[in-house]
């Protein structure tokens, strides 16, 4: 594998949320991050069919662009009584004309499980594939799973996107209820995180 040694991350993203995360989940290693709007970069056209997909056309497009390092994240939630749907295109269940609405994409998904009559308890599961991409064309991918359930109503205001319909295994709160600090410790993108530790020498 190949190490990290430098001491900034270009985050390919322009979603403050996940710069957010991030910069708190590098922080101990002394690494800091600007996002993909800090470099005026536009958003690449996530084509791919998976998470891992997706997370190479951006990190390798902010890469080529700037000619520094790129990190992007390719996360989504599966719900199995959906046939892993919204997967890669759980953002996009929440695109409006007048930008993206997670309130109604959640009611989205709970709506096509009602249809659909699907058992409780409704597993799904968080995945976030890290990608961390060099201006030669090296990269590297670093993947993390939260397993849990969807619950219906939305519960809790921290954290974002479907946050406050998933509950994950071991827990009665869902992300959405719970503090973020907590969530940074446990959720899929610190499973990611900790693999790329490798890579940063930790």
């Amino acid at each position: 594998m190949r190490r990290f040694s430098g001491d900034h991350l270009l985050i390919a993203t322009h979603n403050k949320g996940k710069l957010e995360e991030m910069e708190a989940l590098l922080a101990p290693y002394g690494i800091t991050v600007s996002g993909a709007a800090d470099h005026d970069l536009p958003e690449p056209e996530e084509t791919g069919t998976t998470f891992v997909e997706n997370a190479r056309i951006k990190a390798h497009a902010a890469a080529q662009a700037t000619g520094l390092p790129a990190l992007s994240d390719d996360s989504g939630i599966e719900i199995d009584a959906l046939d892993g749907a919204p997967g890669v295109y759980t953002a996009d269940w929440a695109e409006t004309p007048n930008g993206r609405d997670f309130v109604m994409a959640m009611k989205k998904a709970h709506d096509l499980l009602e249809a659909k009559g699907a058992r409780h308890p409704r597993t799904a599961r968080f995945c976030c594939t890290l990608v961390l991409a060099w201006p030669d064309g090296h990269d590297e991918v670093f993947p993390g799973v939260m397993e849990g359930q969807v619950v219906w109503p939305m519960r809790g205001d921290q954290g974002h996107g479907y946050d406050p319909i998933f509950q994950p295994e071991g827990y009665d709160i869902t992300f959405g209820e719970m503090d973020r600090w907590e969530k940074n410790r446990i959720s899929h993108r610190a499973k990611a995180v900790e693999q790329l530790k490798q890579a940063l020498g930790g």
